[in-house]
């Protein structure tokens, strides 16, 4: 029985200044944007049914629903606007075999960026490092991604709760978390599978997870050096195929919660593809923001819906969010 202690993990890149770990928090599974000055912001994207984005929207365009009750959009940001984006490197030995396919995904991803949009690199295994400050410099990111090294154990769920909890994040804007993993994780302390996907119900920012199955190449390169089968475990003993379960759950509920897309990724084209339509995707995004007409003192889950004056129009938004009354 031998134990593989590490994961995969990439993030895109927002900035992580006053970065902190929060405590556990109480399960919680609704879709939910935290709402502490009574604004509500919902970035949303539109496609006309064949697939294709529809660009040059305007706010008179758009209507936003709070449980059937038309809002006043108060703030509107157009498509096509500069963003920034959260980029983190799963710095785990398990990458080891797939670093280089992964710094050629990322090296794509910001090629793509144009000239006013930002980005930070963070790596981590065990511990997390910024390798740089949010910056629009295409050299200061390409240096800090081919830096990267393999090494460690993965505390995924404390990277998430770390990434989301960056001022940035919790801002409304054009932002975006973009993480490869495979979503394993052997060294959280201080989060869990559950307070993470509530953390990410209560942020602005679309989370775009890519996961990358280092299981199965594991398991290929054992068969090959052996030609015996080897079970592997994670360090609590747990196979490490039913681990691998868990984090493809993990991470197509982190997308969905977030509003989000889940990509998979098996090798370095898959993964430039999946960076591409991401990069595509968050051009195209719209950002509308309404305080409640509904100013009731009391919390509760409400339903959201964004319609567009355009016929054959499909928007892709999140749909509901927990109202918390501002504190005075």
């Amino acid at each position: 029985m031998l134990t593989y202690a590490t994961k995969l993990f990439l993030i895109v890149a927002l900035s992580l200044t006053g970065l902190a770990n929060t405590p556990t928090r109480s399960n919680r599974q609704d879709e939910v944007i935290r709402v502490e000055t009574n604004l509500v912001t919902v970035p949303a994207i539109v496609k006309k049914r064949s697939g294709a984005y529809i660009p040059n929207l305007e706010r008179k365009d758009f209507h936003i629903y709070e449980d059937g009750v038309e809002q006043e959009i108060s703030h509107f940001e157009a498509a096509d606007k500069p963003f920034t984006v959260i980029l983190m490197l799963d710095a785990s030995d398990s990458t080891n075999g797939q670093l280089q396919d992964i710094q050629a995904a990322a090296l794509a991803f910001i090629d793509q960026l144009y000239a006013e949009d930002r980005a930070i690199i963070v790596g981590f295994d065990k511990q997390m490092v910024r390798m740089t400050e949010p910056t629009n410099d295409r050299q200061l990111l390409i240096a800090a991604v081919r830096s990267a090294k393999t090494g460690g154990g993965t505390a995924l769920y404390d990277a998430v709760t770390t990434v989301i909890n960056s001022k940035h994040v919790r801002s409304p804007g054009r932002t975006a978390i973009v993480l490869l993993t495979d979503g394993i994780d052997t060294s959280s302390s201080n989060s869990t599978y559950d307070n993470t996907l509530a953390l990410a119900a209560e942020q602005y920012a679309f989370i775009y997870p890519i996961q990358y199955n280092t299981v199965k190449e594991l398991a290929a390169k054992t068969l090959n050096d052996s030609n015996f089968a080897v079970t592997y475990t994670t360090p609590s003993g747990e196979p490490l195929s039913k681990a691998y379960e868990r984090g493809t759950r993990y991470l197509q509920t982190l997308a969905r919660i977030s509003g989000g897309r889940f990509h998979y990724a098996d090798e370095g084209k898959s993964l430039s593809r999946a960076f591409a339509s991401i990069a595509q995707e968050l051009r195209q995004q719209y950002t509308l923001s309404y305080y409640p007409k509904n100013q009731k003192t009391t919390n509760g889950k409400r339903r959201i819906k964004v319609e567009v004056d355009v016929p054959d129009a499909v928007v892709h938004a999140r749909e509901t969010y927990v109202y918390k009354p501002r504190s005075r």
